[in-house]
């Protein structure tokens, strides 16, 4: 089917499951007030397996652990990723900015610095996807050019993962 591999749409689709589940997640905290943890994250995910259907198995499994990789990297260098987000919003006020909106870049951030076999780019473009079927258009647009600026300031090839 359009000519990707089996494997590489696995991935693909369970790296989109995780950033979602994961951006998702950090949402549910920041409206909540609460820090990330494993008990939330339970709860959450099991809403959103009831709420979509989910079934076990393997794109679940794979999805929520990578979700779980990119809420921790988020959790864990929060204040540097967000010093780094609201440096690039020229003329926005961080925290007038939409939460969800943030809670993408943050999980792009995460990952575009702690994860090297993902591309920056790659990571750019699945936020703005995720942005325009969370929060319109115009939110992928504004999460695309701070998310180039963020790309532009790394000290490696925007288009290569670094494999380990």
């Amino acid at each position: 089917m359009n000519g990707i591999p089996d494997e590489e749409r696995v991935v693909h689709h369970t790296k989109r499951f995780g950033r979602e589940l994961a951006m998702q997640y950090l949402f549910c905290c920041e409206m909540r007030n609460e820090l990330p943890g494993a008990a939330t994250f339970e709860a959450v995910f099991d809403t959103v397996k009831s709420e979509f259907n989910l079934k076990e198995g393997h794109l679940t499994r794979k999805g929520r652990e990578y979700a779980e990789k990119l809420y921790e990297l988020t959790a864990l260098h929060h204040d540097e990723i967000d010093r780094l987000l609201s440096r690039r919003c020229e003329n926005w006020d961080w925290k007038r900015i939409s939460p969800v909106e943030r809670n993408i870049m943050r999980v792009a951030v995460a990952e575009m610095l702690y994860i090297p076999e993902v591309p920056p780019v790659v990571s750019i473009d699945e936020a703005v996807e995720i942005a325009r079927d969370y929060s319109g258009a115009d939110g992928g647009n504004f999460i695309n050019g701070v998310l180039n600026a963020v790309k532009n300031e790394l000290q490696r090839s925007e288009r290569k993962g670094n494999q380990a």
